[in-house]
């Protein structure tokens, strides 16, 4: 009979159940894996086999035997090392090297070295949630413990060999193996991360990007900032996190599992505990920006997931690249296609960018003579398109500070009040589209669909008449319409009014106009 141990592979954003099927004969000997490995699958048999001796065992290379191992099903992909501890154990139940246990509650992943040690692997998270959801007991590296920790209520073996585990597992006391399981303690306030490098009362003058930063963060709008080099668009932008409001469990989970996924947690960092912030070098290609590869991985714009994306020099990004930000900016989401299957990673991020007005950077400042001809200004400003600028909500011009205030000892409001206002406007709209009965499944203004707008954005008369005869002045597109009416919203929450006023409607057009 075939020993069948469990484990579980990444498929986007989820875990799936792996059967890994061993079964020895006797015959010339042959080990072989099938069920669409790859190539780091296909080496698991050398790190298997010496591991296997190591531990004082019989390996597969010393006897007559031949070994086949079937990941099933067949039909996915199977990627990276994690298979090698599922696969050692099942050859060893099958030769009856190790006393027989029960497996169909047990789920294994980890990487074997050649001395019997577990080494940590990557999209623990996903496979921890999978875990507790089949209510199996996930057995994994040690140095994977505290990721899979913050998946409350799930039971975790952390094992840091071969020879433990197979000790573990061939012990009768089922009370000292009871004991070995640790159940998972999900995540504390106290561990997420509220301190912030910069603070918006240090920031001397700029008061409108202020207040821009401060609608956009409410709203979680995308915002874009034009001026001339040394104005503070970059301060600005990396001092925005400052104001944000701090991470609830749920949106740590998801954030979590998409950068366990792309391999950047560590044993010192083992989950997300503030909102991103990513800030890619402008040569970055559409790959970089959006994910994919031969075994899809998540980009930078799903590595922001509910936080920010910021492209300095935006219009020195490649075109291509820019342009494959338009759905994501809209659906919050980016599908990645292959030949056998399409993965969808999330992708709701702040998109906030920086440019100058043109390739010197000078153009209509005060403070040296542009040198480009008309020509090159226009070629430069020519780089966004349409469609992607109406996708921004937020459009403003960063003025130079003059001396005097730079010099000023006077400190501006700190983050920490501002900060309180966004949350204040957030759990505002957390009511509205979240009540205890029903809920729209959206989290901010800058999430609603067009009828989520006509719910929520009611205008009066008067209101509606303004609105109406600056939209035909404008010659509004039906997307920037919508984005003045969600960006009045945020504006009202933040003045925690229930209805959208005529002040709301003309403070949210001001920042159309000067895109």
């Amino acid at each position: 009979m075939p020993s069948k141990i469990l484990s579980a592979t990444i498929s986007g954003l989820d875990a799936k159940l792996i059967e890994v099927e061993v079964d020895v004969s006797n015959g010339l000997h042959s080990f072989n894996i099938v069920g669409l490995p790859d190539k780091a699958v296909e080496e698991s048999k050398e790190r298997v086999g010496y591991a296997i001796k190591n531990c004082g065992l019989k390996p597969p290379r010393y006897q007559n035997q031949k070994v086949i191992i079937n990941l099933a099903p067949a039909d996915i992909k199977k990627h990276g090392p994690a298979y090698d501890l599922p696969i050692a154990l099942g050859y060893l139940r099958a030769t009856e090297q190790i006393k027989n246990f029960q497996t169909d509650d047990k789920l294994f992943v980890g990487e074997l070295s050649l001395d019997g040690n577990l080494r940590p692997a990557n999209g623990i998270l996903p496979i921890a949630i999978f875990a507790k959801k089949t209510d199996k007991t996930l057995f994994l590296p040690s140095q994977n413990f505290e990721e899979a920790n913050i998946v409350s209520e799930l039971k975790i073996v952390a094992v840091e060999n071969l020879q433990d585990l197979i000790n573990y597992l061939g012990e009768n006391n089922a009370t000292n193996n009871k004991q070995k399981i640790t159940i998972g303690s999900g995540i504390e306030k106290s561990q997420l991360n509220q301190n912030y490098d910069l603070d918006m009362e240090n920031i001397h003058g700029q008061e409108t990007a202020k207040r821009a930063l401060e609608i956009a963060a409410s709203g979680a709008h995308n915002i874009l900032m034009s001026g001339t080099p040394g104005a503070g668009k970059t301060l600005l932008a990396k001092t925005l996190p400052s104001i944000l409001p701090p991470l609830t469990e749920k949106e740590v989970l998801e954030i979590t599992k998409i950068y366990s996924i792309a391999g950047l947690l560590s044993e010192n960092q083992p989950f997300v505990s503030c909102r991103p912030f990513r800030n890619p070098h402008h040569s970055a290609s559409a790959i970089a920006l959006c994910g994919g590869g031969a075994n899809p991985k998540p980009g930078e714009i799903s590595l922001a997931h509910r936080g920010i994306l910021f492209l300095d020099e935006f219009l020195e990004f490649p075109r291509h690249a820019l342009e494959t930000l338009r759905q994501p900016l809209e659906s919050g989401e980016i599908q990645i296609s292959r030949a056998q299957s399409a993965i969808t990673f999330p992708a709701r991020f702040m998109l906030v960018a920086a440019q100058n007005p043109c390739p010197c950077g000078y153009f209509e400042s005060d403070q040296k003579p542009c040198i480009c001809t008309q020509s090159q200004i226009s070629k430069y400003q020519r780089k966004l398109s349409g469609p992607l600028l109406d996708r921004i909500d937020i459009h403003i011009n960063v003025p130079n500070v003059q001396l005097e205030k730079l010099h000023s000892n006077n400190k501006s409001e700190p983050s920490e009040k501002i900060r309180e206002r966004v949350i204040n406007a957030r759990n505002i709209q957390l009511k509205r589209f979240n009540p205890p009965v029903g809920g729209e499944k959206i989290l901010t203004n800058t999430e609603m669909s067009s009828n989520q707008i006509k719910k929520y954005c009611i205008l009066d008369a008067p209101t509606k008449n303004l609105f109406l005869k600056a939209a035909n002045s404008l010659k509004l597109s039906a997307r920037s319409f919508h984005k003045i009416l969600k960006l009045s919203r945020t504006i009202a929450d933040l003045d925690a009014s229930e209805n959208i006023k005529d002040y709301h409607i003309t403070e949210a057009l001001q920042y159309r106009q000067q895109g």
